[in-house]
């Protein structure tokens, strides 16, 4: 693999970093174990398996080259050792808090930024694995991927081999070179046209971000400053339930979900002495842009929708109604359009902006939702 450049939307996740506030996702997964040692003959498993995952061998390295001031590139690390990504962890009787503590550490943004901890239980017959992807390097289901990669490797498609052109194409680079004037003209009109085109959707995204946080009420709880502590909690849904619940009011899964989360964090709020009453922050709820031809592909393709979490309504159904009227609204606009589709913005701003404005003292505080 050679390198090359990241993306806008790379490049603002690499450069929003820090110590309080790292920008790397996780997924924590937990196995039944047949004996005490199963955590680490699944640590040296997994040690294997990555070194043959071409897109975990990839690092980020910012460059300073002059057609690309402020960027930074995606490229081979050398002398990759998964030894160094794939760490082997003391049996532990709590699996959440230790993928709490190790959630709050930034990974080591010299290497390339992943890491999968093999977390062994103290009763001997589980143990969990928790997964951190950089989000500089892949968006929720490129993650999956390459996880997947790691725990089911399957194989790849037969790389496309190069041939040397033919007459038939030779006649078509000649025809090519003759319509070159003609090709320019039609480019550069297009351009024009796409930067208008985008100018315009960048107004009207940024008109939808600020209506949407007009009249919304949130919680100190929600909106503190960042202290780089992280705390992860877990419960088991059966799925059938939820695909009940889906049949009997309507909606789709994610929005039972939302629902879930919107529900847990008003008990979380009353149970605090915070109160729920009057809250309805908003979440960014992220949509993949992939397709099946880009499924393999480094980095970021996503958008999202922002909704307002129904925290204030005490009925459960009340609150499914609430999540699924403003989910219809998003849908009905499309990905590509209202506030969510901020991140698409990032397309707009030149490398050197996001190298700005990634480690300004002034960027937005945490205090919004994420679910995914």
């Amino acid at each position: 693999m050679t390198a090359d450049l990241l993306a806008p939307l790379d490049l603002a996740f690499w450069n929003l970093e820090t110590a309080e506030h790292p920008m790397h996702l996780g997924a924590l997964g937990v196995f039944s174990a047949h004996s005490p040692t199963a955590g680490a003959h699944a640590a040296d498993l997994l040690a294997a398996r990555a070194a043959a995952v071409p897109g975990l061998r990839m690092r980020i390295r910012d460059t300073w080259h002059p057609l690309a001031f402020g960027a930074a590139v995606r490229e081979p690390a050398p002398g990759f050792d998964p030894l160094h990504h794939v760490l082997l962890h003391a049996p532990t009787p709590d699996f959440q808090a230790e993928a709490g503590r190790l959630m709050q550490r930034p990974l080591d943004r010299t290497r390339p930024p992943w890491e999968a901890h093999v977390l062994p239980g103290e009763d001997g017959v589980t143990f969990a694995v928790l997964f951190k992807f950089h989000h500089a390097l892949a968006d929720g289901l490129r993650a999956l991927t390459l996880a997947a990669a790691v725990l089911d490797p399957m194989e790849g498609p037969e790389p496309r081999r190069r041939t040397r052109p033919g007459a038939e194409e030779e006649t078509t680079w000649v025809r090519r070179l003759l319509n070159a004037p003609a090709d320019l003209a039609a480019g550069v009109s297009g351009r024009i046209q796409d930067a208008l085109s985008g100018a315009g959707r960048a107004l009207d995204i940024g008109a939808s971000v600020a209506v949407s946080g007009l009249a919304v009420r949130s919680t100190p709880a929600l909106t503190s400053e960042p202290s780089g502590t992280r705390r992860t909690a877990g419960v088991v849904i059966d799925v059938d339930d939820v695909h009940r619940v889906r049949k009997a009011v309507g909606g789709t899964v994610n929005d039972v979900l939302i629902g879930v989360v919107a529900g847990a964090l008003r008990r979380w709020l009353d149970e605090r002495g915070d109160g729920s009453a009057g809250v309805v922050p908003r979440a960014l709820v992220p949509v993949s842009q992939r397709r099946p031809r880009t499924a393999q592909r480094q980095g970021n393709r996503l958008s999202g929708y922002l909704v307002r979490l129904p925290v204030d309504q005490a009925e459960p159904l009340a609150r499914l109604a609430a999540v699924r009227a403003a989910m219809d609204r998003n849908k009905d606009a499309g990905p590509r359009r209202g506030a969510g589709a901020v991140a698409l913005l990032a397309d707009h701003v030149p490398a050197l902006g996001h190298r700005i404005g990634g480690r300004s003292p002034g960027r937005p505080r945490g205090g919004g939702s994420t679910c995914s």
